[in-house]
């Protein structure tokens, strides 16, 4: 009988030791695969701050370029005048009057029809004056409202 209790207790014995093993070797992989996800979840986060910074700095670089556009053909936008003086005459009477025209240019490309404007000038009145007083779409396009001075205003008097 002793030998067939070395061989069960043998049996128990390695029994015992797998077991042991079995619950050694499971905790170490569940140490593992949890070290795994910590670096998994950190990698996810750094992508996911490198995609936000991107989206902003594309987002930005997209708002840079359409100011720059914008700015380039306020730059190509300008308006052509021109003014003379006319004279009508009834009889005895000579009434002169101060006649201005503007149209709208981008480029060499006019976008409006002249806009005429006369208003009647007085014997000794400052025609300068007067034309500044006039004008249709330069205190629109330039800013000019009510004598404050917009920054586009160098880029249209060109």
């Amino acid at each position: 009988m002793n030998p067939v209790w070395w061989i069960a207790w043998s049996a128990v014995c390695a029994f015992g030791s797998g077991t042991l093993m079995y619950f050694v070797m499971q905790s170490r992989m569940e140490v593992r695969l949890s070290k795994q996800r910590e670096q998994l979840a950190a990698a996810k986060a750094q992508l996911a701050a490198q995609q936000e910074s991107l989206a902003g700095t594309i987002a930005a670089t997209h708002d840079s370029a359409r100011r720059q556009a914008m700015d380039e053909f306020l730059a190509e936008i300008r308006v052509e005048e021109r003014h003379y003086v006319r004279e009508h005459r009834a009889l005895f009477i000579t009434r002169k009057s101060m006649v201005r025209q503007e149209r709208i240019f981008f480029r060499n490309i006019p976008l409006t029809n002249w806009v005429e404007q006369e208003m009647p000038v007085e014997e000794g009145a400052d025609l300068d004056k007067l034309l500044k007083t006039m004008s249709v779409f330069e205190p629109l396009l330039t800013g000019d409202v009510a004598g404050e001075q917009h920054p586009v205003r160098k880029l249209l008097r060109n």
